[in-house]
């Protein structure tokens, strides 16, 4: 019997992020076994920690709940762990002398772009090594992945991208056949029975039964930074409030800007009519219940909400960011707006003059099919793995 490979994977945190959310579903419908797993993050922190299976073996760099404030009492921790993951990152034989025993790897996987350097700066010449890509780095908000920093992706043996607008920007800087054929287009792993069936849970703490009022429900779920352009949300919910369209908001997710959003909420007066439900291990109940389902972000990669809000047949308002597109099929699935806080005011203003305009999403929503399997995506990968 042919040895298991040993993998490396290397992420920041197990927190409420799609990259994160993605690992971890990989994980999960791996054949346990068939390879030798260790997940090495460089804070041991997040909600998915629970639910990596118990065969992967976890290490870290640091303990503790990620700090995302700038508290006096807790600088001293925070400028520890940026500083000894520093050093580990300049002296990375120590970080595989002492943390990871001396272990030698066939594979080793960068699980989000950020850790592309430590995988590349890796001791061991030998291994393979893999890239997943997530975001849109051609993005202004990425405004120092130039050229040559994309470049230095094809120091990979692979580069895992989520959507055709990633591919194609890879495409464009290859400089030969060789570089070309590293670049693979991989459907996230998506379980969309796991969310039918959770989506008929209704015993969570947060989850509220909605109002017979007949106001409409816009809800949106992500981690609450800039990127989500949650801010553009409320302040263009304020906007159609005063001009005399009732309607609620409800956001899903905590993040580093969870306070400021809180703030501005507070600061627009819409504390009565939008809900900030934090975190929650199953969101699913709350966007089932909403009658749209909204993205506002600024920049994503392939956001694999879309796919969730899709299996669960929501009507859609969605941002033109990366992979929207491609997920709605041109805007056969849902409304693709102006990315701009204009943007997302003419779509919401179009679904609250006339729902009728949206009929016809209902329609194709009922008989749309995944355009992939969760066991074709984790096959596509676990082939790559053991072409290498």
């Amino acid at each position: 019997m042919a040895e298991k490979k040993k993998i490396l994977i290397r992420i920041g945190s197990l927190r409420h992020g799609g990259a994160e959310k993605v690992l971890v579903t990989f994980l999960k419908n791996l054949p346990p076994g068939k390879f030798e797993i260790d997940l090495l993050l460089n804070l041991y922190s997040g909600k998915y920690l629970l639910e990596v299976p118990s065969w992967v073996n976890i290490l870290y760099l640091n303990k503790g709940e990620m700090i995302t404030t700038n508290r006096l009492q807790d600088l001293p921790t925070k400028a520890f762990r940026v500083l000894f993951q520093k050093f580990l990152k300049r002296f990375p034989g120590l970080l595989y002398q002492f943390i990871l025993k001396g272990k030698k790897y066939d594979v080793e996987f960068a699980a989000i772009h950020g850790m592309r350097d430590e995988i590349l700066n890796s001791l061991q010449k030998s291994s393979k090594k893999i890239v997943w890509i997530h975001n849109d780095l051609k993005k202004t908000e990425f405004h120092n992945y130039t050229d040559e920093e994309f470049r230095k992706f094809f120091g990979f043996d692979k580069i895992l991208v989520i959507s055709d607008q990633i591919k194609r920007d890879f495409e464009n800087l290859a400089q030969n056949k060789f570089e070309q054929n590293k670049i693979v287009r991989i459907y996230n792993p998506l379980d969309t029975e796991e969310i039918l069936k959770k989506a008929n849970d209704e015993t969570l703490d947060c989850f509220v039964p909605r109002n017979d009022d007949g106001v409409p429900i816009f809800m949106s779920v992500g981690t609450v930074f800039p990127q989500k352009g949650f801010d553009r949300l409320l302040k263009v919910h304020k906007r159609l409030l005063d001009e005399g369209f009732p309607h609620h908001i409800q956001i899903i997710g905590d993040g580093y800007d969870f306070e400021n959003i809180k703030k501005l909420q507070h600061d627009l007066g819409v504390t009565e009519t939008s809900t900030l439900f934090g975190f929650t291990n199953n969101p699913y109940p709350i966007i089932k219940d909403a009658d749209f389902y909204i993205l506002s972000s600024r920049y994503e990669g392939f956001p694999t909400v879309l796919f969730e809000a899709i299996t669960l047949k929501k009507k859609i308002i969605a941002t033109d960011v990366s992979g929207v597109k491609e997920m709605l099929e041109d805007g056969k699935l849902g409304l693709v707006v102006e990315n701009s806080e204009d943007g997302i005011y003419e779509g919401m203003k179009k679904a609250l003059e006339n729902p009728k305009n949206f009929k016809i999403f209902d329609e194709r929503l009922k008989s749309y099919e995944m355009p992939f399997e969760l066991e074709n995506s984790v096959q596509s990968i676990v082939k790559i793995i053991d072409e290498l």
